[in-house]
């Protein structure tokens, strides 16, 4: 959820940002100072000091921060003139300060704030006093450079949470614990699902086989679903001339997120950061008319955007991604039906993956906007009527729009609670106008057509790391790389073993069979680490009664069924993507 900088907490966060900042200044020498804003898990600060900060400062710094809680300082609020400014800070030698007073517009307040000893250049708002700040924890040290430019110094970020009780703080790191044993790097690693190799560069995803396998389901169910929702699929160019961006004004406003041009037949390329002027190029290839409208056309784009190293993290963050893409151009009277399927595609989509905790955000007019004032009005009521028919709870972003339209974001919930954003339907009467889209009307005119960009997934990349730490690894059935494992008894029992494989080959399932000389107990476990979701142990029995001793992720050991009856029950749970298993022990057959 997004901090609401009116909030109790967001102050109250604000001012133990300060709170620790004044320990860290107490505590150690030729402390300069940048900045410590709040954030939605806590709030950091970042520092410049000879002292490298290391876990084992937390335990000191908590209790100089508690020491201060105790002294129960005020907050004092400091207006100041730019020249008093100046020469506060001058004295006080904080040189990054002296660089963000400037920042401040020449038409606004210039406010310090002061607790105890500690002064800090600060618009605020903060809690009356720092008695206010109640539960808190140091979580982390990290390096920052200067106002994120690589070129600039490297400082050291102190990161941390504050809560208004215990209670919600232990919660709260109990979530952080829990996400580290969940984290899709660690579990990428330890099943083998992809990797990034720093010699070929930074955010960028090579899939491994298994990683690969579950991608490829993903993109068959995303095909069909889009073919059965009226989309077609589309397949763009990965670079395209500059005056495509030129046209579309990525090269204005998006320039420092694209990569740099190449020469070819001395002419600039430049590789795709967005898949949405192919889209529109396709449209423009002949007139249309009313009657081919509403156009859905969507495609997994792979894209290109710079990021800076620093907020590179895994799959989250990335450098090549592939975008889960579409477009919808129609008329004016389609505009409402065709945000209600948008709608209705993203929740059946998240509910099939296992995401059913959905809330909305519905973005609209900002101050500087382009696009008929009528229009805006037309799509932000189509947005909101669209979120109504379904139910669905959403929060009003008053002028939280962009300035070619508003939007509708979906976020959704993962299984320990985090909030992640992931659908966006967003209106744009940007590009329609730059690249002069029109359609002919039914009165034979030429019209301007709506345009929506809509994601599902977001992208791929991001959708598979946040999706293996949902699952913790643990896919369904439906979704898992590896679906079932042989596991023969004794080498007496392979031959059986390799013919299970065989009718499970016939009934595409996934499988392998353990052929080593192991133990069954070693044999169980190796599965068990591997996370697959049934393990199918035959002995002489099983063998003789053509047979197979099932152990169910996370249900155990099933019990022994009839090789027919396994085979259609897996082939259902597959066909009907069930996210849990319909075999438990209290079916057990003998």
């Amino acid at each position: 959820m997004k901090l609401d900088k009116e909030s109790d907490l967001y102050k109250m966060r604000h001012s133990a940002a300060h709170v620790m900042a004044a320990a860290v200044c107490r505590l150690f020498d030729d402390v300069q100072l940048d900045i410590g804003p709040p954030t939605d898990e806590g709030f950091y600060y970042d520092f410049d000091l000879p002292h490298r900060l290391a876990p084992e400062d937390f335990e000191a710094i908590e209790q100089e921060m508690a020491k201060i809680v105790t002294e129960d300082h005020p907050f004092e609020r400091i207006e100041v003139s730019r020249p008093e400014a100046e020469e506060l800070i001058k004295d006080m030698g904080q040189r990054f300060k002296l660089e963000r007073l400037a920042d401040i517009p020449e038409d606004e307040a210039i406010t310090f704030f002061k607790c105890g000893e500690f002064v800090d250049l600060c618009r605020g708002p903060h809690i009356a006093s720092t008695g206010g700040v109640k539960a808190f924890k140091m979580l982390s040290v990290a390096g920052s450079y200067y106002r994120g430019r690589e070129t600039n110094p490297m400082l050291q970020r102190l990161y941390a949470t504050a809560f208004p009780t215990e209670k919600l703080l232990r919660v709260h790191l109990k979530q952080l614990e829990e996400a580290k044993l969940r984290d899709h790097r660690k579990l990428g690693r330890e099943l083998d699902l992809f990797s990034l190799q720093e010699d070929v560069g930074p955010g960028l995803i090579h899939w491994h086989p298994k990683g690969a396998r579950i991608r490829s389901v993903i993109e068959e169910y995303w095909r069909n679903e889009h073919f059965e929702g009226g989309y077609e699929l589309l397949y763009s160019p990965h670079i395209g001339r500059a005056g495509l961006w030129e046209t579309s004004g990525h090269l204005d406003f998006y320039k420092e997120s694209m990569y740099a041009p190449m020469e070819i037949d001395e002419n600039q390329y430049f590789v795709k950061p967005m898949n949405c002027p192919f889209h529109i190029k396709i449209y423009q290839s002949h007139k249309r008319s009313y009657r081919e409208l509403p156009v859905r056309w969507a495609e997994l784009g792979t894209v290109y955007r710079y990021e800076k190293a620093g907020v590179l993290h895994g799959l989250l963050r990335v450098r090549g991604f592939t975008q889960d893409d579409a477009h919808i151009f129609c008329t004016t009277d389609q505009v409402e039906e065709e945000i209600i399927r948008a709608v209705k595609f993203a929740i059946n989509m998240w509910h099939t993956f296992g995401f059913t905790e959905i809330t909305a955000y519905l973005a609209t007019r900002p101050d500087k906007a382009v696009g008929e004032e009528a229009r805006w009005e037309q799509a932000t009521a189509s947005l909101e009527a669209a979120l109504q028919s379904e139910g669905i709870a959403y929060e009003t972003d008053i002028g939280g729009g962009a300035f070619y339209g508003p939007k509708i974001d979906l976020k959704v919930k993962d299984t320990i609670g985090r909030e992640w954003q992931m659908s966006t339907i967003q209106f744009d009467f940007n590009l329609p106008e730059r690249f002069d889209l029109t359609y002919v009307g039914e009165d034979g005119q030429e019209h301007r057509p709506y345009m929506i960009h809509r994601a599902l997934l977001g992208s791929l990349e991001r959708f598979f790391g946040i999706m293996v730490e949902h699952y913790a690894g643990a896919f369904p059935l439906w979704l898992a790389p590896e679906q079932v494992r042989v596991l023969p008894l004794t080498e007496k029992q392979l031959d059986y073993a390799l013919a299970i494989g065989a009718q499970l080959r016939q009934h595409h399932i996934r499988y392998s069979v353990d052929e080593r000389s192991e133990k069954i107990g070693a044999k169980i476990r190796n599965a068990q680490l591997a996370k697959i979701p049934y393990m199918l142990i035959v002995g002489p029995k099983e063998e003789a009664d053509q047979s197979v001793a099932v152990r169910a992720r996370p249900a155990g050991d099933v019990g022994v069924l009839p090789l027919r009856t396994l085979l259609e029950t897996l082939r259902s749970e597959i066909d009907q993507r069930v996210l849990g298993t319909t075999l438990s022990p209290s079916e057990r057959k003998n």
